[in-house]
């Protein structure tokens, strides 16, 4: 399981990243790009994913992820469960997320220090 801490260490260090608390949710976003958010409980995971691969994900694992509201499903989001993620996919969830609002050298330029 992880925490808003865990992906707190993933996402600070980030290029353009900046941490923000709007009506009591912790959210990252580059610029006024939210990429990941949190729910007030800290139980749900939000974040940026591609609209034609989400389907796939939510059917594949049901009990992680899940579709946003219908009100956002115009968006490029998803949801997940923290209590069903480990460190590992919880890092390549925020690094693509992260990567899906940044220029391809701001991203190009940082990924190559993870390896």
């Amino acid at each position: 399981m992880v925490t808003v801490d865990d992906v707190r260490l993933v996402a600070r260090d980030l290029p353009r990243s900046e941490e923000h608390l709007i009506r009591d949710r912790v959210k990252f976003r580059v610029g006024k790009i939210v990429y990941v958010a949190f729910s007030r409980d800290e139980a749900v995971m939000g974040f940026g994913f591609p609209k034609e691969e989400r389907e796939a994900l939510v059917t594949a694992r049901p009990a992680t992820f899940h579709l946003p509201r219908e009100s956002d499903l115009r968006f490029n989001w998803v949801q997940a469960c923290l209590a069903e993620l480990d460190e590992e996919e919880m890092t390549e969830l925020v690094l693509d997320a992260w990567r899906m609002v940044v220029p391809k050298r701001v991203w190009s330029a940082y990924l190559p220090r993870l390896a």
